[in-house]
């Protein structure tokens, strides 16, 4: 866990305010990783027939040729129904032979049970004798609306869910809502006429590339000392938060890293009047990040900042101590305004989406992170994705077929700081991308161009990496 910073130098002795960023960061290697358990939960209704289903058989071709020995796979499908077409297999030559064929055969035709899918999907990695080290994942993928009961009625408890809209004709909120609902899932956009391979590529170099599961942060109050009035969680991050209200103690849950991943969280701290008269150092929280498998407990970080009768004046730029603090706060506004722009183009209100957007681009033009560690690359990015959903807003019907689900994919992947796609892949740089997932994805343009071409595994992979 990196040291944490601070959006200002100091505070007064008066009561004030101060935000501090905790960062959480995942080594970048991957040469030791977990295990992957993943159930691929695919709709195989009328509608996925055509194009859709080839474009499906494809995507899984590539997944199973990525997979080593180490990974287990099982492929379920369903319609009217749901079905587990194969049990949870290691990846073994033979195993590849049998799931690929298995995906040859797949065939569309029928309702659409998203429900009756994902319920089959967990009982598959809830009904698992050896779990211990082995990261439970789901990749859901539906092309319409579901055409029996309410999917988020189910609980997904320590899995992740990965869903992934596939045309115009999904229920692109519902899915969105499944992979929010789970710990640390993302929705993808797959627009028609684009592949599956691309996102199921970038995901799969992410859930290749485990490093950590069960991933917590734990912030402590410091309310001994006086100084503190209140700590809370900044908005514009989506993890599943508990708070002790007895203690004041809140612990972040993050699921999963990636390697080469990072979790930041801004924490604001309401400071009461102090008593003393000269210059102190105020220790506000204390702050632990823990994991599964954890060998050593970590020592605790503290949160402090310095309390002076004469402090900076927080309005001038040289107040910001830190500026990766203001990265992360434009960040977090830049992910609320696409949200709030897209909520009003859901209610035909498109000009007014258009104009939160154009403010959004004037404020991200007057930003100066240059001088930071990633800055331009952020501020390129959140650029584009004001200019492509813009694009999208042209009309109602373009936004309800691209913008939607590009908005709700874009506001996902910043609450969870982890890559999801949008149909943009090669036009808009996505900030979470780790090296893995950038590599995953080239090899699967070039697979989509020659299947028949040989794919490096993933230890393949390490290999490369370490060499």
């Amino acid at each position: 866990m990196a040291i944490p910073a601070y959006n200002r130098k100091d505070v007064g002795l008066t009561k004030d305010t101060v935000t501090a960023m905790v960062e959480i960061r995942a080594t970048s290697s991957a040469a030791m990783r977990e295990g992957l358990d993943l159930v691929a939960v695919l709709d195989v209704s009328g509608g996925m027939g055509g194009d859709k289903i080839q474009s499906v058989k494809k995507a899984l071709q590539f997944v199973i040729m990525k997979l080593t020995s180490v990974d287990r796979l099982s492929i379920v499908t369903f319609d009217s129904t749901a079905r587990r077409l194969t049990p949870l297999r290691s990846m073994t030559q033979a195993a590849q032979t049998d799931l690929k064929a298995d995906v040859d055969g797949l065939a569309a035709g029928g309702g659409t049970d998203i429900k009756a899918g994902l319920e089959l999907g967990l009982a598959v990695l809830a009904g698992r004798v050896h779990a211990e080290s082995r990261t439970p994942n789901i990749f859901l993928m539906s092309d319409g609306q579901t055409t029996s009961g309410d999917p988020r009625e189910v609980h997904p408890g320590e899995v992740a869910v990965y869903t992934f809209g596939f045309g115009a004709g999904t229920n692109h909120k519902l899915l969105s809502d499944l992979a929010k609902k789970s710990t640390g899932g993302t929705y993808s956009a797959v627009p028609d006429g684009t592949n599956l391979s691309a996102p199921f590529s970038q995901l799969l170099g992410g859930l290749l590339t485990v490093v950590a599961q069960d991933v917590q942060l734990t912030l402590e109050p410091n309310t001994a000392d006086g100084d503190l009035e209140k700590m809370t969680v900044a908005p514009g991050t989506d993890y599943t938060t508990i708070t002790d209200d007895k203690r004041g103690l809140i612990t972040i849950k993050f699921g999963t890293l990636f390697s080469g991943e990072a979790r930041k969280v801004a924490v604001n701290f309401t400071l009461r009047d102090s008593d003393e008269t000269e210059e102190y150092d105020a220790t506000l929280a204390e702050a632990r990040h823990s994991y599964a498998g954890q060998k050593t407990r970590q020592s605790l970080e503290a949160i402090l900042i310095v309390r002076t009768p004469n402090p900076s004046s927080p309005v001038d730029a040289g107040a910001v101590e830190n500026r990766s603090v203001l990265a992360e706060e434009v960040r977090r506004m830049h992910a609320d305004t696409i949200n709030a722009a897209s909520l009003l183009a859901d209610d035909e209100r498109l000009e007014e989406a258009r104009e939160r957007i154009a403010d959004a681009q004037n404020a991200v033009e007057d930003i100066v992170l240059l001088d930071l560690d990633d800055g331009e690359k952020m501020v390129n990015a959140l650029r584009a994705e004001l200019l492509q959903l813009l694009a999208f807003m042209e009309s109602q019907e373009i936004y309800n077929e691209r913008g939607h689900p590009y908005a709700l994919a874009t506001v996902t992947s910043h609450g969870r700081q982890r890559t999801a796609a949008r149909g943009d892949e090669g036009e808009v740089m996505c900030l979470y991308a780790t090296p893995r997932m950038n590599a995953y994805l080239e090899q699967a343009k070039r697979f989509e161009e020659n299947p028949k071409e040989p794919m490096p595994t993933a230890d393949d992979d390490v290999e490369g990496e370490i060499s």
